[in-house]
Parts: structure tokens; sequence; C-alpha cells
């Protein structure tokens, strides 16, 4: 249910075309919840059956038709529901971790490469969320600044804050993944001395 949810709080923004939320959402809430387009479409057109939106056919370029989406009273309702529940976890599944834990059967060259390629990736990942908290804080956030368009200036302040709260959370963690990536590198060349220095024991025994 969260995809549903992170779509109607776009559309608690303004009507969207399935284009613009697919585009809305990859450089939004697709920093904290990740959805191809393949499961975007089939979810709207499952919210228009359910009455959480409308629908109606608008200009697209020069000759083209797009159906735009609207959310309705049900659908805030919903949104705001979901918002006051209570969070429903799940069990974790990291691939990185879960091929830590056996890096034993793994070359000691390609478990540092695995390791290095993932400090990469998060870093790359953190540059993107420090970006985030750059432009709300320079209020050059356009996802930001439609919203606070939409909602009253008494709710500015919140809205602000809570999305830089979030990509503070994200940061904080890939700062402890850049850490423990560090740490794994670390633990590589240090079992490799000791190996080196059993090898060096076990030839001066014979």
């Amino acid at each position: 249910m969260s995809l549903r949810n992170a779509l109607l709080a776009l559309l608690t923004v303004e009507p969207m075309t399935g284009y613009d939320l697919a585009k809305r959402f990859g450089s939004s809430v697709g920093n904290v919840w990740h959805a191809p387009d393949s499961q975007i479409y089939p979810e709207l057109r499952r919210m228009l059956q359910d009455g959480l939106l409308e629908s109606e056919e608008v200009a697209w370029g020069r000759k083209g038709r797009k159906i735009e989406y609207t959310i309705t009273e049900q659908g805030r309702m919903a949104f705001g529901e979901w918002m006051d529940s209570d969070l429903q976890w799940t069990r974790d599944r990291d691939p990185m971790h879960l091929r830590a834990a056996y890096f034993e059967y793994a070359t000691p060259d390609r478990a540092r490469a695995q390791l290095t390629a993932y400090r990469e990736h998060i870093r790359q990942i953190r540059g993107q969320w420090q970006h985030q908290i750059d432009e709300v804080e320079e209020g050059t956030s356009e996802t930001l600044n439609r919203r606070l368009q939409s909602v009253p200036s008494s709710q500015h302040r919140r809205s602000t804050a809570f999305k830089k709260f979030t990509y503070e959370g994200l940061v904080a963690r890939a700062d402890a993944e850049i850490s423990w990536a560090d740490r794994g590198l670390a633990l590589l060349d240090e079992l490799d001395e000791l190996d080196e220095q059993d090898r060096l024991n076990a030839a001066a025994a014979n």
C-alpha cells in the first residue's frame, strides 16, 4: 500500500498525468520508495476504480491527449488515515550484508572489490540526498515549493522541516554504511596480514 499512498501524497499538491506523476515520483518520493513506471500506471488505474482518484482527458502537445488524475475527497481521507495508522514493519532484504556474512567463501580481492563498489554506490546516493537538503535550505526545491503553494502558510514551516528531517536521516544512514564498508576493507587487510603471519610461522616451524 505504500506505493498507493506515495502517489496520493503527490496528488495532494495538484492534478497530474501519469507521465507527470512518474517523473515527479522519481525526483521526490522515489528517494525513499522506489517504484518503476510498470508499477505506477497499473496502481493509478486501481486507485481510479477504488474511487480515490478522478480522471479526465487533457490536451498534450499539439495534437495528443493524456489522462490527468485528481485526488478525490475519499482519496484525501484514505491518505490521512494511512498517515495516522501504525506502521507495519517488514523484514530487511539486504544483499550486501548477506554477501558480507559469507566473505570467507570469496577471494580477498573480490570481497575487497565488492565492498569498494558498494561504498562508491552509497557515496553517490548520499550526494543525491545531500543535494535535496541543500535545495530545501536554499528554497530551490521545486517539489517542496509546489507543495508549499498547495498548503496554508501556517503549514510551511512543518512541511519544510519534515522534508529536511527525512533527508538528514537518509544521509546519516549512508554515512553509517560508508563507515561499515571502510571497516570491512580494514578487516580484510587485517585478516590478510594474520593469514600471512600464520604462513610464515608454519614455514619457520618446518
